[in-house]
């Protein structure tokens, strides 16, 4: 599947990792969440996370204990987590 930037609509996109920064749910303060699924437009230098990515991130960290969390955690440590609860009864988007 190619995939199209969504800010400029180029094809001139690459999937890449690197780090985002994240305000917990509390805000009671932010994490560096390493190697996150990324997307890397070349021609307008835009990188950026998918919107079903960054649900994803903030369904898990709504549903998890934050406390284990540190200042730093890799996506795939932060997705192994187990939740509290099985879903974000919370989210009525859907």
């Amino acid at each position: 599947m190619k995939m199209e930037c969504e800010w400029c609509n180029s094809s001139n996109v690459n999937a890449v990792t690197d780090s985002v920064f994240w305000e917990l749910p509390d805000g009671s303060r932010a994490i560096e969440i390493r190697e996150t699924p990324t997307h890397s437009c070349g021609d307008c230098n835009m990188i950026y996370q998918s919107e079903s990515l960054v649900k994803e991130i903030e369904d898990q960290l709504f549903l998890i204990d934050c406390k284990q969390i540190g200042k730093v955690i890799t996506y795939e440590e932060l997705m192994k987590i187990p939740r509290l609860l099985k879903r974000n009864y919370f989210d009525f988007s859907s």
